[in-house]
Parts: structure tokens; sequence; C-alpha cells
């Protein structure tokens, strides 16, 4: 049986792979990573690096993007990569949208052809042969049903997946689940200084000299999703995380930390006719936990002799809703955020309480289909409750307003592929940080960025992103003294991540953070790495 692809309006085969992704634009990436995530493994689906489409397609629905177009383009990636089992489920709720029904069912019958079950695949092109919304379609089932009856069908060598579960009726409602657990090596766990150093902020100028302390952790992260599908285009939702990392050893447990998320919201996905409109609307409830220690030693910090390990623990909450219009090539994007950050009360120094607000937008062209640009600008303010401000000589005085930042951010963004199994992006932010007391604390900063992508083999990938800061602070004290000096910042970095696909419910991950920081307040400068191995389950 002969199979070619399509182009858009254009067929050479009668029996043929129908591709939604290829004929239809797909540039509604500007709104979020899951965009940008889908438009990249349509990119590398069309590079026929099919693997390599199939991780950013998961990336993109462990995002949040919850659409029968993603199901329907990780469908038929499963497809190409022949795992056929994969390729059904994700088909069959492709499917579940009155204007994909109709391709999904022609391919549901191609991906049962493939995979051996000759009587599941007449059952799938009749279902396409009979519906009235595409004729081209109805002529395609019905070539096809007329081969199925005299071509057999040659064995695939690579393949001997058989699909024993018939369509199933359309759910009212799902549930997603994924867990990740593994073992790292960190070599600073406190985030120690990388050398001696004059504590300015003692008058008594004390001479500190920081222990690093290397260790292993535990990471763990698990996701669970529940869906209800009651609207044609629209789904409400309820997802819970939990994530955090727990080290090993007495004095190495003050480094544990660890965080639950729960959400609440809708979804809203409908495409016609070239144009996309996408709405996300959720409300998160968050509580983190970590200590409070001092990175010299290790130790829980003290007030007056008084700890006061729990000062970071906080909970925060609030709304979101991010939208995204799409015609063509061209796409933008709205995202508005407010949040409560309820900070530990210790009753011994101030407490870290405010309100977040962020208002942002985006616009995003598409040159070529192997090429984008983006555009952002995000306006969001930070309002403290009872931290106080700094004064022009580095005195936070309690007498002083409280603390308020303000900040604007600007972003471009830009990806290319180089060859068929690379490709790699590059970014530029600009942000200005307003103290809105004196200006102590003002602060721009230029942020590069740079992202590589390889894949050399079906069930392996490489990736690496890097990124270099450089902050100005034009009034800032280092140890907020002015005998040390102005104050300086700059921090490098990278992160390599390796991922090999052992099967469809298993990946091992493999991962190289590094941070460095550099400052004339040594107290923030140091070297930090962590390496770790871990493996994901999916359901």
């Amino acid at each position: 049986m002969r199979r070619e692809t399509i182009g858009c309006g254009r067929a050479r085969s009668a029996v043929a792979l129908l591709l939604v992704l290829t004929c239809l634009p797909l540039s509604a990436a500007a709104q979020s990573d899951a965009y940008a995530s889908f438009e990249d493994g349509n990119r590398l689906f069309r590079d026929n690096l099919y693997w390599a489409a199939l991780l950013r397609y998961r990336q993109a629905a462990d995002a949040g993007l919850d659409t029968p177009l993603l199901h329907f383009n990780t469908g038929v990636a499963h497809y190409k990569a022949q795992q056929h089992i994969r390729a059904r489920e994700s088909l069959v709720r492709a499917a579940e949208s009155a204007e994909l029904r109709a391709i999904s069912h022609y391919n549901l019958g191609l991906n049962a052809w493939a995979a051996g079950n000759e009587e599941e695949a007449a059952d799938w092109f009749r279902r396409a042969r009979d519906q009235q919304q595409n004729e081209k379609i109805r002529d395609y089932a019905t070539v096809a049903l007329a081969r199925l009856q005299d071509v057999r069908r040659e064995a695939d060598p690579v393949v001997q997946l058989r699909v024993e579960r018939r369509e199933k009726e359309r759910p009212p409602a799902n549930l997603e689940i994924e867990a990740r657990v593994g073992v790292g090596s960190d070599d600073n766990i406190f985030r120690a200084p990388s050398q001696p150093y004059i504590d300015f902020s003692d008058p008594t100028l004390p001479v500190v000299i920081p222990e690093a302390y290397s260790g292993t952790f535990v990471p763990v992260d698990f996701r669970a999703r529940y869906r209800i599908n009651s609207l044609k285009w629209e789904n409400f939702f309820g997802a819970y995380r939990l994530s955090g990392k727990f080290y090993d050893g007495d004095l190495e447990n003050n480094a544990d930390e660890f965080s639950h998320e729960l959400r609440f919201g809708s979804e809203y996905d409908r495409r016609e006719e070239g144009r996309r409109s996408r709405v996300y609307s959720a409300f998160t409830i968050a509580q983190h936990e970590e200590q409070y220690v001092d990175p010299d030693t290790g130790n829980p910090r003290t007030s007056n002799g008084e700890e006061i390990t729990d000062r970071m623990n906080y909970k925060r909450y609030g709304p979101q809703l991010k939208t995204v219009q799409a015609f063509g090539n061209f796409s933008f994007g709205l995202r508005l955020k407010g949040e409560l950050w309820d900070y530990e009360d210790t009753g011994l120094v101030p407490e870290y309480d405010h309100e977040y607000f962020l208002l942002g937008g985006n616009v995003q062209y598409k040159f070529a289909p192997t090429s984008l640009l983006r555009l952002t600008v995000e306006k969001s303010s930070r309002r403290y409750n009872s931290r106080p401000s700094f004064d022009l000589d580095g005195n936070q005085l309690v007498t002083n307003p409280a603390v308020r930042y303000d900040y604007l951010e600007y972003g471009l963004l830009a990806r290319q592929r180089i060859t068929d199994d690379m490709w790699f992006g590059f970014g530029y932010e600009l942000m200005d940080r307003e103290d809105r007391y004196l200006g102590y604390n003002d602060y721009s900063r230029d942020t590069y960025n740079f992202e590589f992508h390889w894949s050399p083999g079906r069930r392996f990938d490489l990736e690496f992103e890097g990124a270099y800061r450089n902050y100005d602070y034009p009034n800032a004290f280092a140890f907020n003294e002015p005998i040390a000096g102005p104050k300086t910042l700059e921090t490098l970095d990278a992160e390599l991540i390796g991922t090999w696909r052992i099967s469809r419910h298993f990946n091992v991950i493999a991962e190289i953070d590094f941070r460095e920081t550099a400052s004339t307040d040594l107290r923030i400068q140091y070297d930090r790495t962590r390496y770790s191995l871990g493996v994901t389950w999916e359901l």
C-alpha cells in the first residue's frame, strides 16, 4: 500500500496520512511556554523529527495546553514514530472535536491498519466514509476500504503492537498523572559564599569564613490533572502538583524545600477558518516550605538569640487570565495575574507579606516554518505590607514606608533551525525595577538567553539552556554600607538535560544544573553545581 502525505489543498494519493499541522497554520505560540512548545513540536514534525516533536507536545501538555489539535498532532506523531497504541489514544481524543472528527477517524483507520488490526481499520474507514462534513475525506476512506479488501498488508518488522480496544464513547471526564523521582548531588547545598569576606553589615567588621557543604538529595515531582469535558469548546479542570528536594543528613536537612499547588479553572479553545481563540483562567492556591538558614554555616538564622527558621514559609493565592488570538502566521496574547503572598509570622523580624500584580502582552510572527520572532512587554508590581524600605544611606528604619517595587520588562526571542536534528534560540530581556520610596534599590537588568536542542536518535534528546544576567544598581551599596562601595551583581545559569525514552510510560532523565554569581556584596557571591538522574512515569 502506498502512503503519501498530502500538502495543503492537494493530495498525491488516495490512501494518504492527512495532517492538520501541515494544512492549518498554528502560530498561537505567543502567549505562553505551552504554545511555544506546541509550535516547536510542529516544526520538528515537519522536519521528520517525530520523537523530538513528541517531547515538545508533551511539554506543551505539561504547561497546561489541552486542545483537540494538540491531541491530533500528537497522535499523528505517534503514528509516524510507530507507537500505534498511543497514536490511537490521542486520535480518539481528537475525534471528540466536531471539526477534527472526520480526519481523525480516517487516520485512526490508517493507524489500525499499520498495527495489523484490519477489522478495526475497516470500522474507522467506514465512519470516515459515512460522514457528510468533508467530501475529500469521504473519497479517501472509500478508496482505503477498497484497498483493504484487496491488498494484504506486509508485516512491519519493527512494530508488533496490536490494538485490542474498541472505540470508546466520549468521556465526560479524564485524569492525567505524571510522577518523577530521582537522586542527585549538590556541591553547595546552602549557597555558601565562594570566599572569606569582611562582614561590613556588622559594626565589629568580623572576618567570615564560609563553609560549603555538599551532599545528596532526592528530587520529587508529582502532577495530577482532572478535566470535565462538559462543553464543546471548553473544559473545567482541577490540578495538583507536589515538588521538592529532600537532602540526606542532619545538617543537610536544613536545605529541604517543597511546595504544594492546587489550581481550579477553565480552558476555552476554538479554531475556525484559520483563526484561533484561546482563553485560560484559573485560581491558584500554593504553599511553600523551606528553612531560613545562614548560608555561611547552614544553621538556622536567629534574631536576638531566637530562631526565625520559618521566615521563608509562605502561602500564595490568586487568579490569573491568559488569552491568545492567532491569525495565520501572526498572533498576539494578553496575560493578567494577581496574587497575595502570606509569609510565616515570626514576630521578631519584618514579614515578607506582599501583593503581586502583573499585566503583560506579546506579539509573534512566523517568518517561515523554521523561524519565528516574539516580542513581550510586562508590567508588574510587588507591594509589601510591613517590610521597611531603605533610605539612600542603606538604612532600613522601621519608620520608613513599606517596600514597593514596580517592574517594566521588554523581551525579544528568536528561534531558528540549523539542520534536521538541531535548532537553537536566543533572546534578550531588559528589566527596570523602581524602588518607589527613594530609589535605593532601583536597578536595570540585562538578560541574554540561549537554548539549543539536538536529537541524535529517535529515543534520545539533548537540551541546553543558558542565561547571563547583569544588574546595574545606581544607588545601592554592597552590604548596604557606604564604606563597602557600590553594589554590583552578575549571574550565570546553565542547564543540560538528556532524555532517554524507554517506553511509552517511562523516561530516564539526566540533568546538570550550574549557577554562578559575582557581586561586590560577597555574602551573595557563590558557585553551585547539581547533578541528578531520575525516571518519569506518566498515566
